[in-house]
């Protein structure tokens, strides 16, 4: 995939994040970088004007392996919400941090263990904090 989706990020996640990357060691996580990168490329809106659409911190997500049609549900928080959970990813993660900011319909790719791609396309935006009116969660 060589042209990356656009991404809208709220103006509180932003700061959450940023404030949460300013805090690790510069070793801390190898996504870190990742991350940024996905920042930096952001739109960045306030939290009321988020489309309802949009993945945000907090926001459970359904997505299909496009390649099966299995479907996932997974809820992006951050690390320190992890819990150990299965339904959860921390935004840390390479799966996280590339599901951040994307809306219903969108196609992604992410390595495959053991080698190879994943294609994946956002099926659902299930919950999203925002939509309900949780503006500071």
């Amino acid at each position: 995939m060589n042209q990356k989706p656009h991404i809208v990020v709220s103006s509180l996640d932003m700061e959450r994040l940023e404030a949460l990357l300013d805090s690790l060691p510069a070793n801390a996580s190898p996504h870190k970088e990742a991350l940024l990168e996905e920042l930096g490329r952001a739109e960045v809106v306030e939290p009321n004007e988020v489309p309802p659409t949009v993945v945000t911190m907090n926001s459970t997500v359904r997505f299909a392996m496009e390649s099966s049609q299995e479907e996932f549900c997974l809820t992006l928080v951050y690390p320190k919400d992890m819990n150990g959970s299965p339904d959860r990813i921390s935004v840390l993660a390479p799966v996280g941090s590339a599901l951040l900011g994307l809306s219903t319909g969108d196609h992604i790719e992410w390595p495959r263990p053991g080698g190879g791609l994943i294609r994946v396309k956002i099926m659902e935006v299930v919950y999203q904090p925002e939509r309900a009116g949780e503006f500071h969660r």
